[in-house]
């Protein structure tokens, strides 16, 4: 089966630069490396990908790929007009290109190919996320909770060692990873890999810990006190540094994150920074004007509304709002107006409002629509 064009195999155009070349390539090789990807056709690809690389990577070897195509390298050159030397892949050096590459997600373990172990280096715990149901003032006005947390905790017995009486570990010689050698179709190359006894550690213990098995980490339960700060909504989160999930080598703990929800309230209605409250007034209210008392987040003010007031009507009170989480700055706090229309009446409270009828309570705007319908 033909050769792919090298270009077409790492995915970058004839104008790619060193740099791009060698990105591509670890892109692949992250992908279909064969102690990664066991899929069918994944090492033919990870080959094929070494292979386009070793050329395009070198300036000379890509002047005559560009020139002569994949004809440069074959039968030791013949196939180029001018006679190149042939191809000889086994003198390449990919320990460059594979150093630390499957460094990634892997509690910090070196993998697969590697210049220099990086197994005795300590890693951070794992982050963690903790979702907290608040009230509406509890995100507004800011509080403090206890919450209760499952995490991963440093074994208090072996202070985090899994083990008693170290010792340099006799396969790895304390390095953490076992060196070996992979050929290939181009050469070979040396190889890193954990070591399997003492787990890329360097070291080896004459007795495990009982409380913790080995694994130097005990799960706990422990509780926390969480300043939730004013003005904090849904979806909002905060960090509490150092209070996740214990290192498994003796590297810092991870971080808390807790990401908020906040529960709706029966009167407030939050937008933005900006609160609205409904108040409903009655008919002869609205008619005659009234004074109101209004429940802000935390104070209580008086709300003159005036006569002939409508359904709808807005009243601000400037920086009465929620805190902006990010600035020393407050919404507002709007007042919507709802005139309530009594569903029942009693005799005599029909009576009035009959003779309220008899009367001309109209306004310009009843007439303008009075004149338009008899027209």
């Amino acid at each position: 089966m033909a050769k792919r064009d090298y270009y077409e195999v790492l995915g970058v155009d004839k104008n790619a630069s060193e740099k791009d070349i060698k990105l591509a390539f670890r892109k692949l090789a992250k992908k279909y490396h064969p102690d990664v990807n066991k899929e069918p056709g994944a090492e033919e690809k990870f080959k094929e990908a070494q292979e386009a690389y070793a050329v395009l990577s070198d300036e000379g070897r890509r002047k005559q790929y560009n020139q002569f195509g994949h004809a440069a390298f074959e039968n030791n050159g013949a196939g180029g007009p001018n006679g190149f030397s042939g191809f000889d892949f086994s003198d390449f050096d990919f320990s460059d290109i594979f150093d630390n590459i499957f460094d990634f997600g892997m509690g910090g373990g070196s993998f697969g190919f590697s210049s220099r172990g990086r197994s005795n280096r300590k890693t951070k715990g794992r982050d963690t996320l903790l979702e907290m149901d608040i009230t509406f003032m509890e995100a507004a006005l800011g509080t403090t909770k206890e919450i209760e947390i499952t995490t991963m905790d440093t074994c208090p017995e072996c202070n985090g060692k899994g083990g008693f009486s170290e010792h340099t570990c006799d396969e790895c010689h304390g390095s953490g990873t076992i060196t070996g050698r992979q050929n290939t179709i181009f050469g070979s190359f040396l190889t890193k890999t954990t070591c399997s006894k003492c787990k890329g550690q360097g070291i080896t213990y004459d007795k495990t810990c009982s409380k913790c098995k080995g694994a130097g980490r005990i799960k706990i339960v422990k509780d926390l006190d969480v300043k939730i700060p004013e003005g904090v909504n849904t979806g909002n989160r905060i960090r509490l540094s150092k209070m996740g999930e214990a290192s498994q080598n003796g590297g810092e703990n991870g971080d808390l994150y807790v990401e908020f929800n906040v529960k709706k309230h029966d009167f407030y209605e939050r937008i933005g920074n900006d609160v609205y409250l409904e108040l409903p007034i009655t008919i002869t209210e609205a008619i005659l004007g009234t004074k109101k008392d209004i429940k802000l987040l935390d104070s209580v003010v008086t709300l003159n509304v005036p006569s002939g007031t409508n359904s709808g009507d807005k009243h601000r009170i400037k920086g009465k709002g929620i805190k902006d989480v990010n600035y020393n700055s407050h919404g507002d706090f709007y007042v919507i107006i709802n005139v309530i229309t009594p569903k029942k009446l009693s005799r005599e409270q029909k009576k009035l409002i009959e003779k309220l009828q008899n009367t001309d309570l109209s306004d310009k705007t009843i007439d303008k629509y009075n004149k338009f319908v008899k027209q």
